[in-house]
């Protein structure tokens, strides 16, 4: 239900949360992390920054953080600029418009999915998805783990 570029910024986003602000990452440590593009995730990221999801800064010791608290960050805001889940959904079977005075055979249930997916992405913060993976404070991206970290006493 989300196109690559949504997940690319959502998967992202959970990075910059699991590193937890103590240093911003760079679109190319990013990339690197996720096996992303380093010039598409770029653009994704860049996208994020004008939407207010991230902020971004220029220069050696710029790069990408969370512009919201994880748990005020909610997957809705993060994929919105990039799919747009709160408009009428298409029509499964037909090639003109679809609502509820003019229904196909499928309009009733497939509103019903995607109004619970939207509903979903409101609903859902990052916060949560990182409490739901347990790792929320002990992660070093792997492209900086040659680097002494603020977390490095986690791992030893």
């Amino acid at each position: 239900m989300l196109s690559a570029t949504a997940e690319h910024a959502v998967r992202a986003v959970l990075l910059l949360a699991r590193y937890d602000g103590h240093k911003a990452l760079s679109a190319d440590t990013i990339a690197a992390e996720l096996g992303a593009p380093r010039n598409y995730l770029a653009k994704t990221l860049n996208a994020l920054a004008k939407a207010g999801v991230v902020h971004s800064a220029r220069g050696a010791a710029g790069g990408f953080t969370l512009a919201i608290p994880p748990d005020q960050l909610t997957l809705a805001r993060i994929i919105g600029p990039f799919d747009d889940h709160s408009r009428a959904p298409a029509c499964l079977l037909r090639d003109t418009a679809c609502d509820s005075n003019n229904p196909c055979a499928v309009h009733d249930r497939w509103k019903a999915i995607v109004g619970h997916a939207a509903m979903r992405f409101e609903q859902t913060t990052i916060a949560q998805l990182l409490e739901d993976t347990g790792e929320a404070a002990r992660f070093v991206p792997s492209a900086l783990s040659s680097r002494e970290t603020p977390f490095r006493a986690i791992h030893t």
